[in-house]
């Protein structure tokens, strides 16, 4: 893709006329369409130029001829974070069956008293004599 054909891509993804863009940058509109078509050099100036206009960087608007960023984080820390969210939900697990353990724990202690004490006898609940 060229650099006219960009321009008019990101253009219309802003939803500007050729006239508009002309008029901002101080051209008449068959100077700008000339830009877009490719007939005219753009100098460094003229591509800043532009590229204020549409809100870009001129890196944008040269398009593929410039190697895509690589990405400030690489893809393995989303996977470093939901490892980490996995880790710390069975945390949250294992504490729940260490507290559950440890009132079986009690319970089994409770009735181990109960059946060395054959006098001591448990009130039922709901059970009339």
């Amino acid at each position: 893709m060229n650099i006219g054909t960009q321009i008019r891509r990101i253009r219309q993804q802003k939803e500007l006329s050729q006239e508009n863009m002309a008029d901002m940058l101080g051209l008449s509109t068959t100077a700008y369409g000339d830009i877009e078509r490719g007939k005219t050099e753009l100098t460094l100036t003229r591509l800043q130029q532009i590229a204020t206009v549409l809100g870009v960087s001129p890196a944008d608007l040269l398009g593929q001829a410039l190697p895509s960023p690589q990405p400030l984080y690489p893809e393995g820390l989303h996977q470093l974070e939901t490892l980490q969210l996995e880790r710390e939900k069975q945390e949250l697990e294992l504490e729940k069956l260490r507290l559950e353990v440890a009132h079986w724990k009690r319970r089994a202690e409770e009735m181990a008293l109960l059946a060395l004490q054959p006098g001591l006898e448990r009130e039922r609940i709901g059970v009339k004599k």
